[in-house]
């Protein structure tokens, strides 16, 4: 079905208020409020609003722990991401899972994961117990191309192309593994090429073009859901920060992030939907200032609500 101009719309909302939510807590951090390590997703919206806008609520889907986009993409709720930033007990892990770990089954968000390439073998449990319930939900897993080199990576392929799962393995390749260029690690330019051995579709797509990504991803959707099996989407991203913050950089150049820059999604997305979809500038003025609103009632959320308890501790934590 193709999106109409309110789909477009709200695509460039959830874009530019995942951009707004990391810059805020990217400040958070810098404050000293987070503790621990943070990864922004900064640069990267196009692929986590574009993969996730292809599915249901009912969808499954296991991310990085750079997810914070993805799961607000899917659904998750901002105020309660934020809290949990902070490590508030209103956040969606009560404050016990912190950047690295947003979780809501209520929407199909089963983790961030900190284990680099672990939300593959997950999402393959999660699409098995689909096939298994006789219910037509398809799983997506978010990974970056440092995680194409883990050991659970290729046997969560295998395994999914053996048993024809409806998986949907999605690569951001932002061309660095953590600092790493992935040219030095994978002996390909394709990444898609190496999914492709095991017997799976592939595709390659415009990371930075959102609507590109959405049509590439609902059609690897759809294939699941007809029982065509599991499929590997490479998206050529970039992030415009560090891989955390106070990363100094030292491993790319400040030609090539500004190349980058000057394709920012987050800008040129709706100067593409005023010139080519009719939106008008007002409707994009009105959105950018109902973000900016809601950024600030999402921060008086989080830093209103109140700490756990010393005796909530181990609540939650055994079956």
């Amino acid at each position: 079905m193709p999106l109409t101009q309110d789909d477009l719309l709200r695509m460039y909302r959830m874009m530019l208020l995942i951009r707004r939510f990391e810059e805020r807590a990217t400040q958070y951090f810098m404050n000293g409020q987070i503790r621990g390590s943070f990864h922004p997703c900064i640069g990267q919206e196009a692929t986590a609003v574009g993969g996730c806008f292809a599915l249901r609520q009912d969808d499954y889907m296991t991310c990085t722990y750079r997810g914070h986009g993805q799961s607000l993409a899917k659904g998750l709720d901002a105020k309660e991401a934020m809290a949990e930033l902070l490590g508030r007990r209103t956040g969606c892990s009560k404050g016990k899972g912190g950047s690295m770990h947003f979780t809501d089954p209520r929407i199909g968000l089963l983790g961030e994961n900190a284990i680099v390439g672990a939300g593959a073998a997950i999402i393959n449990g999660a699409a098995l117990t689909a096939r298994l319930d006789g219910t037509d939900q398809v799983g997506l897993t978010f990974f970056g191309d440092g995680a194409t080199n883990q050991g659970v990576f290729f046997e969560a392929l295998n395994l999914a192309a053996i048993w024809q799962l409806p998986v949907i393995f999605f690569c951001e390749n932002n061309l660095y593994s953590e600092m790493t260029p992935i040219r030095d690690m994978v002996r390909t330019d394709s990444l898609a090429d190496r999914a492709g051995a095991f017997g799976m579709a592939t595709a390659v797509v415009d990371g930075y073009d959102p609507l590109a990504v959405y049509d590439t991803t609902l059609a690897a959707v759809e294939r699941a859901r007809a029982g065509g099996g599991p499929t590997f989407i490479e998206a050529m991203t970039y992030r415009l920060v560090g891989h955390m913050v106070g990363d100094s950089e030292p491993y790319r150049t400040k030609e090539e992030v500004a190349e980058w820059r000057a394709r920012d999604p987050i800008v040129m997305f709706p100067r593409r939907l005023v010139a080519e979809f009719g939106v008008s500038e007002q409707q994009i003025g009105a959105i950018d200032a109902a973000v900016a609103a809601e950024i600030e009632e999402i921060a008086r959320f989080a830093e209103q609500s109140p700490w756990p308890e010393p005796h909530e501790a181990a609540e939650d934590m055994w079956a």
